[in-house]
C-alpha cells in the first residue's frame, strides 16, 4: 500500500476554519482524515500540507512512526506551532487508514482500551458562538452554566479572569471571588469545574492572588494560570497554591513536557492531539507525564475529528482524566459528517466506538456549503484599559 495524494478540506467554523485533511492511497476506496486546525493560521498549515506531501508519497501509510519521522527530521528546521499542527493532521488520517485497512478501531491499535467511556467536560453554552454571557452579570452567568450543566454535563470549564497584566486589581479579584462563589453554590459540589486562566497574568503573584480567590471553590484544575513555556515559573506558583494547575495546549514536543514533569509544575498536561504530532507525540507526552504521576486531560476546542482522535487516545491512555469538547460551538457540527458519528454524549461521557479507523467521515458537500473565509478572531478584544495589548 502506498500513499499517493495529501488533500485538505477547509471548513468555517466562524472563529476558525477547521482544516480537514485528506490522505489517499493506491487502494480503491480506502483513505484516512486527520484534522490539522490551528487558529487563524488557517492559510498558513494549508500550505505546509502540501511542502510536507513530498516526504510522505509513495510511502506505506501503515508505517506511522517512519512517515512522522520522514516529515519532521527531513524537515531540518523546527517545525514549531504551524508544522506540527501540519504533521499531526496527516498522522491522524494514517491510523485512520490502518485500523480500515485491519478492520479495527484505532484504539484497538493503540493497545486497546483501558476505559469503558470517556469522561468529557464542555465551556458555557457548549462555547456556542454568541451564547457568552459576560462575567460582570453574575446571576445570568450562573443561570447560563446552570443551563448548560442540564445538557448533561457533570463538567464545565469557565473563564473567570479579566485581561490582566503585572498586578490583579483588588476590585477585579474580589469580583472574581464572588463569581466563583457563585457559579458552585448554583451547581454544588457534583459538578467538575475547571477555570481557564489563557496565560493572562503576566506575573506569578497576579496568577496567585487570582488563584486564592478561586481555591475555596475547589476547582478541578486551574488552567494556563500563567503564559506557558516557563517550567521554572510554574512549578513555584504551583507551590504557592492550593489548586490543582494545568498547562500544555500550547506546548508541541516530549521536551517540552518533560521539562514540567520534572519540575512537577502542573498536575494535569493538557496536550492538544491536533498540534503535538498526533497520536505518536501525544502517546509519548502522556508517557512523560504518567511518569510523573501527572494526569492526561487533552486540550480540543476544534472539529469533529480531532474529537474522533481525542476519543480513541483517551480510551487507551493510562492516566487520562477528562477531555475536553465543544460540539455546540457551531450549530450544524454533526451534520458535517456522514452518519457515522461518534461523539454522542450521555450521562457527561463519550462511548466506545467500534468502526474501523476513527470512525468518522466528513460529508465533503456538506462542508463545501462552509468554504474558507476570515476567521472572526475575539483575541482583538484583548486591551488593557492603559491601551496595552493583553494576553487573550
Amino acid at each position: 500500500m502506498k500513499i499517493t495524494a495529501v488533500q485538505t478540506v477547509v471548513v468555517n467554523a466562524i472563529h476558525r476554519n477547521w482544516i480537514f485533511v485528506k490522505v489517499l492511497t493506491d487502494q480503491p476506496g480506502l483513505y484516512g482524515w486527520g484534522e490539522a486546525t490551528l487558529e487563524w493560521k488557517t492559510r498558513a498549515v494549508c500550505a505546509t500540507i502540501e511542502d510536507l506531501e513530498p516526504f510522505v508519497i509513495g510511502e506505506d501509510p501503515t508505517r506511522i512512526e517512519h512517515v512522522v519521522r520522514r516529515m519532521t527530521g527531513f524537515s531540518f528546521w523546527p517545525l514549531g506551532a504551524i508544522g506540527l499542527s501540519a504533521v499531526s493532521g496527516i498522522e491522524h488520517a494514517l491510523w485512520d487508514i490502518k485500523g480500515k485497512a485491519l478492520g479495527v478501531p484505532v484504539h484497538d491499535l493503540l493497545g486497546g482500551r483501558v476505559r469503558d467511556n470517556v469522561a468529557v467536560y464542555t465551556h458555557l453554552r457548549r462555547a456556542k458562538i454568541g451564547a457568552q454571557v459576560p462575567t460582570s452579570d453574575v446571576n445570568a452567568f450562573c443561570d447560563a452554566v446552570q443551563e448548560t450543566v442540564e445538557m448533561g454535563y457533570n463538567a464545565i470549564k469557565l473563564g473567570f479572569v479579566p485581561y490582566t497584566g503585572y498586578t490583579a486589581p483588588l476590585p477585579e479579584v474580589r469580583h472574581v471571588e464572588k463569581l466563583a462563589h457563585a457559579v458552585r453554590e448554583r451547581v454544588g459540589d457534583g459538578v467538575e469545574i475547571m477555570t481557564d486562566f489563557h496565560g493572562r497574568p503576566d506575573s506569578v503573584e497576579a496568577a496567585r492572588a487570582y488563584i486564592d480567590a478561586i481555591a475555596p471553590i475547589k476547582p478541578l484544575f486551574v488552567e494556563e494560570a500563567i503564559q506557558p513555556g516557563d517550567a521554572g515559573a510554574m512549578a513555584e506558583l504551583a507551590r504557592q497554591v492550593a489548586c490543582p494547575l494545568a498547562t500544555g495546549e500550547r506546548l508541541f514536543t516530549p521536551r517540552e513536557f518533560a521539562d514540567l514533569a520534572e519540575k512537577r509544575a502542573v498536575a494535569y498536561i493538557q496536550p492538544d492531539l491536533a498540534h503535538c504530532g498526533g497520536l505518536t507525540g501525544g502517546r509519548k507526552i502522556a508517557a512523560i507525564a504518567e511518569a510523573a504521576h501527572m494526569g492526561v486531560a487533552p486540550h480540543n476546542p476544534m472539529g469533529p475529528v480531532a474529537g474522533a482522535v481525542a476519543l480513541h487516545f483517551d480510551l487507551a491512555t493510562p492516566n487520562f482524566v477528562i477531555q475536553e469538547e465543544a460540539v455546540g460551538l457551531v450549530p450544524w457540527f454533526r451534520d458535517i459528517c456522514t452518519q457515522t458519528y461518534p461523539l454522542d454524549m450521555q450521562n457527561g461521557v463519550w462511548g466506545v466506538p467500534g468502526a474501523p479507523g476513527l470512525g468518522i467521515e466528513i460529508n465533503e458537500a456538506e462542508a463545501a456549503r462552509h468554504p474558507f473565509a476570515q476567521e472572526e478572531i475575539p483575541a482583538l478584544e484583548a486591551i488593557l484599559p492603559d491601551g496595552r495589548i493583553a494576553n487573550w
